[in-house]
């Protein structure tokens, strides 16, 4: 199998088109480009055609193919631009620095670069920033054959790919969206019929603000090949297509599972993240749950006459605090999966806190249980065992409640519900459960009684 360098250095003009075909996996792709030298790039961009580099830099990270592009001189990187589909070609741009991306847009056709600008225009989470200009529209009042007619037209300046095509959008003069057709339809309609007795009204359609993974969600779930995206007025401004939904998703799961990590997202594949990168991801969460976490020892302090008088205590404080932060977890991981999908909002409350409390009390009888046994076998006496018991069934009912709760008041609160971390919740639960523990074992155990 060739690789990449083999295939710059080979005079043979197919090897490049050979080492696409034989590498199609996107990961070993990455890595042999972040491989290259600054000359092989270079040499790699002045190789590519339009169809190669839409081969190629249509799905590798926007990263890694801006990198490529900026080691090549600005009328190269701008010819291969202007053969890639509009979002993509934007992603790219907004890896590149101010100067080098502006000298790049001002290498591309006005009529390319205009288009560009304007996605640039949009905030990156937005479903407008995302989404491909050229879609399809006809007139209402056309008949089949004038709309195919205008449609060849449209691709013959601006070639789309299958899933832009799959629909076409019927806008009026001001090209507020009407409704759709499909150009199957379209295609096998009768000559003479007219566009309106073929449109579709009842359309799903996103406004341009709406956030990213919204968007991408509303077309997965009505299974669609492309959304159109609308502005206030309902104008078409564009779609997004089905394959950068999934993009988006990935990417917004991939957030979602750092940050519930206590982390802030890379937003760079991890083997381009250097040391400094990852420190600076890292340290603030690890900052804010050390402060947090610093109460748990305030608990302690104030309980420590408590401890002096029963020293077993002690010995199940990592069991308890560790058994109510692993059901806090359970529950936010189902949970925001759910928030993340629109499955269960904030006026879901009545339903998710009987359900997840009813499984808590299930899980902390058991968990009671197998406590009461532990405490058995250490020999610690029974009102230490009836306190590890009682205190086990309380901790992991007060966490599943905890739990239930944060991720859809932070999801109404527009706050991204993956931020209720596993070490946020084991921070919460650690002081709390602490409270709970050493409250309940002053009720039942003798010495601590009075």
């Amino acid at each position: 199998m060739p690789t990449l360098a083999s295939a710059i250095t080979t005079p043979d003009p197919a090897a490049l088109e050979e080492w696409l075909d034989d590498t199609p996996d996107r990961g070993e792709r990455e890595r042999q480009l972040r491989d290259l030298a600054a000359p092989d790039r270079a040499r790699l961009v002045a190789g590519l055609d339009p169809e190669l580099a839409d081969r190629l830099l249509a799905v590798i990270e926007p990263r890694t193919a801006a990198n490529l592009l900026t080691s090549a001189s600005p009328v190269a990187a701008a010819g291969l631009l202007a053969s890639l589909d509009s979002d993509i070609a934007a992603d790219i741009l907004r890896e590149i620095p101010e100067p080098t991306s502006a000298s790049l847009i001002g290498a591309l056709p006005p009529a390319r670069a205009l288009v560009l600008n304007g996605l640039l225009s949009w905030p990156p989470e937005s479903a407008a920033a995302h989404m491909v200009p050229e879609a399809l529209v006809i007139s209402q009042g056309q008949d089949v054959e004038s709309a195919l007619t205008q449609l060849r037209l449209q691709t013959a300046a601006a070639p789309v790919d299958s899933l832009v095509a799959a629909y076409v959008y019927v806008v009026d003069d001001e090209r507020r969206l009407l409704g759709v057709v499909s150009l199957q339809q379209l295609v096998l309609a009768a000559p003479g019929t007219q566009v309106a007795d073929l449109t579709e009204t009842d359309i799903i359609a996103v406004e341009a603000d709406t956030d990213d993974e919204v968007a991408a969600r509303t077309l997965t779930d009505n299974r669609l090949a492309a959304l159109p995206v609308v502005d206030k007025d309902r104008r078409l401004l564009g779609v997004i297509t089905a394959d950068r939904a999934a993009d988006i998703v990935e990417d917004e799961n991939t957030e979602d599972a750092e940050r519930q990590g206590g982390s802030e997202p890379l937003e760079v594949p991890y083997l381009q993240a250097s040391p400094v990168r990852l420190w600076r991801k890292r340290v603030v969460w690890l900052l804010v749950l050390f402060i947090a976490e610093a109460y748990t020892g305030t608990v302690l302090r104030y309980f420590e006459d408590e401890l002096d008088a029963v020293v077993s205590l002690a010995f199940f404080i990592p069991l308890l605090v560790g058994t109510g932060g692993n059901t806090g977890t359970q529950i936010t991981t189902t949970l925001v999966r759910a928030a993340s999908t629109g499955e269960v909002r904030l006026r879901d409350l009545g339903k998710v806190l009987p359900k997840e409390l009813s499984a808590a009390v299930m899980i902390s009888a058991t968990m009671a249980a197998v406590g009461l046994l532990r405490a058995w076998t250490l020999g610690v006496g029974w009102p230490v065992m009836i306190t590890v018991a009682v205190s086990l069934a309380a901790i992991v009912l007060w966490s599943a409640f905890v739990a239930s709760i944060l991720p859809l008041l932070l999801t109404k609160t527009k706050i991204d519900p993956a931020v209720v971390s596993a070490p946020m919740i084991a921070t919460i639960v650690d002081g709390t459960g602490l409270l709970i523990y050493f409250m309940i074992a002053k009720s039942i155990i003798p010495e601590l009684s009075h």
